[in-house]
């Protein structure tokens, strides 16, 4: 029940700063200190939301609920990027079962420390056809059907999504993942960042305790920092 009211909380603050953003704010010169505010929380949020998502794949979002997890997922997943949840899912299951290695979907074997190269390897997996219909749909029908300024649909849409998936891939993909950071502790092929509590959360939401979650995938974000603490890494 805590991880469905902290899902409830991640999603309803994005859906509520991004319908503010779009239907009630006014771009102007003198509003950037707002528009910087509004589009790093959104960018926050938005990891976090894809977060909520991932522990609904494991099940840990809404523990013994299968349907109640895979329905959440879904929708959210869909309002994040245009996702398909059975997509998405398998292919991070693929990635906990071939991690670091062939066959995982969020690993560039070729370029293995390169953070660029990785990311858009990881971007063209992730973000397909599907994705660009529904992002250009939103934007279409913001433009041209509430016309609403393309500028402010950028700054506050477009921007924070892209900066998510760097966020995302950063702390919770390349980071953890990446090699010339010296041997893995396991098979697992993963490593945790040494950061506080509260580093933690602002970063990928826990996520950077990424070898905690590899050991005990069915432990959801906000209990991962207990799990680093109880020495599920060590």
């Amino acid at each position: 029940m805590f991880g469905l009211v902290l899902g409830a909380l991640i999603a309803g603050s994005w859906l509520g700063i991004h319908f503010y953003a779009m239907f009630v704010f006014e771009l102007s010169w003198n509003a950037w200190p707002q528009v910087l505010l509004m589009a790093a929380l959104q960018c926050w949020l938005s990891v976090g939301v894809f977060i909520v998502c991932h522990d609904a794949m494991h099940g840990s979002l809404a523990p013994g609920w299968k349907s109640t997890n895979s329905g959440i997922g879904a929708i959210l997943l869909f309002l994040y990027a245009g996702f398909a949840w059975r997509k998405i899912r398998d292919a991070h299951f693929a990635h906990h079962k071939h991690t670091g290695e062939d066959g995982d979907p969020d690993f560039d074997t070729a370029h293995p420390t390169q953070f660029w190269a990785w990311y858009w390897t990881f971007f063209r997996r992730y973000f397909g056809w599907q994705s660009l219909i529904y992002v250009n749909t939103v934007v279409g029908i913001y433009l041209f059907v509430f016309d609403i300024p393309f500028m402010q649909i950028f700054l506050l849409y477009g921007a924070p999504a892209l900066l998510s998936s760097l966020q995302l891939f950063y702390f919770g993909t390349y980071r953890p993942h990446r090699h010339g950071e010296g041997a893995f502790a396991d098979g697992h092929n993963a490593r945790s960042d040494n950061f506080s509590t509260l580093a933690s959360l602002a970063s990928c939401f826990h996520f950077g305790y990424h070898l905690e979650h590899h050991r005990r995938p069915d432990v959801p974000w906000w209990a991962l920092p207990g799990a680093r603490r109880a020495g599920v890494a060590a």
